[in-house]
């Protein structure tokens, strides 16, 4: 496989991550306005773009830049030496800000005003611990995807991202980049920006619980096979 240099990496994580963001403001938007008031159905149809878009980018960017699109899981990958700290300073730095320009984005698809503050209010254990769960899962579900079956892991991402938007009390945002950008919009999709400071440290705490799970977990074992003879 090609190695890419760094430019061309963070080009691709730019792209993604605001194509990404783009899909999750937008397709709320449009699941709001289609509703009709239901927001089970604004949310399904909210889900359903985000876990196919996240397939889609995964296998365009997979192969230039890892395909990270993710603080959280830009820190898992450091952790493991899988990247440099000044590739994943620059890959969040990247993140973060092309999280944003998916937003604004998404705000000029829709005729909206570009530079917004959300209200919609996100806080609480229930909410944190969803996050550390969300995190968690995301990042097992790479670590564990990426070693056995590589070529699996963006229907992996795609549909645990898809799961978690149901099966947790926040929605499974899951990245810090994606949260900071989610403040920045009033809409379906959106966190109160004083809010979003809380969710970063579950979600990093949750990444960082998932890599050191799962090193051990992939530990060679010295006493036995994996068939345990």
């Amino acid at each position: 496989m090609p190695t890419f240099d760094r430019p061309r990496r963070l080009a691709a994580e730019a792209m993604g991550t605001a194509l990404l963001l783009a899909t999750v403001v937008g397709s709320g938007i449009m699941g709001e306005r289609l509703a009709g008031g239901n927001m089970a159905l604004a949310l399904l149809g909210n889900t359903l773009a985000t876990g196919a878009i996240l397939a889609v980018l995964i296998l365009v960017f997979a192969s230039i830049s890892g395909a990270h699109f993710n603080p959280a899981v830009t820190v898992a990958f450091a952790l493991r030496r899988e990247i440099s700290v000044g590739d994943a300073l620059a890959y969040m730095a990247v993140q973060i800000i092309a999280g944003v320009i998916g937003v604004l984005a998404a705000h000029l698809m829709f005729d909206m005003a570009l530079l917004q503050v959300s209200t919609t209010t996100r806080t609480g254990p229930s909410q944190w611990f969803s996050e550390g769960v969300a995190t968690f899962g995301l990042v097992a579900t790479i670590l564990g995807t990426v070693r056995w079956r590589p070529e699996a892991v963006p229907y992996a991402v795609g549909l645990f991202i898809s799961a978690g938007y149901w099966f947790t009390a926040s929605t499974s945002f899951a990245n810090p980049a994606v949260t900071i950008a989610r403040g920045l919009t009033d809409t379906f999709s959106g966190i109160v920006p004083g809010h979003v400071p809380a969710f970063i440290v579950a979600q990093l705490a949750g990444a960082v619980l998932a890599t050191a799970v799962f090193a051990w977990l992939h530990g060679a074992n010295k006493q036995s096979d994996p068939a345990g003879e």
